[in-house]
């Protein structure tokens, strides 16, 4: 099992920037593929970004492309979310996930099950 923890989501006005992190448990959280998805009230969960398990490749959702970054530290079992020039339709919760929804997104054969976080909260006002 994979436990995920969010962090990093909060208020900020239109323009700014904030940086989420996502924490893993797991020791074989390198083998796995990463990814942001957010979700605002009445709306489906959507995928924002995801990156293959070595950080060789990316993705984004045509919507963020050019303001968002997404990275990770295998080290330290922690994938990141940088986040700037921030739209009020940015505002979501944000969840961060681990496994084949990521994978796809990157180009890889998806197996298994993802694991999901909590969620943070990522409210961007005009």
């Amino acid at each position: 099992q994979v436990q995920l923890v969010e962090s990093g989501g909060g208020l900020v006005q239109a323009g700014g920037s904030l940086r989420l992190s996502c924490a893993a448990s797991e020791r074989t959280f390198s083998s796995y593929a990463m990814g942001w998805f957010r979700q605002a009230p009445g709306k489906e969960r959507r995928i924002v970004s995801a990156i293959s398990w070595n950080g060789g490749t990316t993705y984004y959702t045509d919507s963020v492309k050019g303001r968002f970054t997404i990275s990770r530290d295998n080290a330290k079992n922690t994938v990141y979310l940088q986040m700037n020039s921030l739209k009020p339709e940015d505002s979501a919760v944000y969840y961060c996930a681990a496994g084949p929804s990521a994978a796809q997104a990157v180009g890889f054969i998806p197996r298994g099950n993802d694991y999901w976080g909590q969620g943070t909260q990522v409210t961007v006002s005009s």
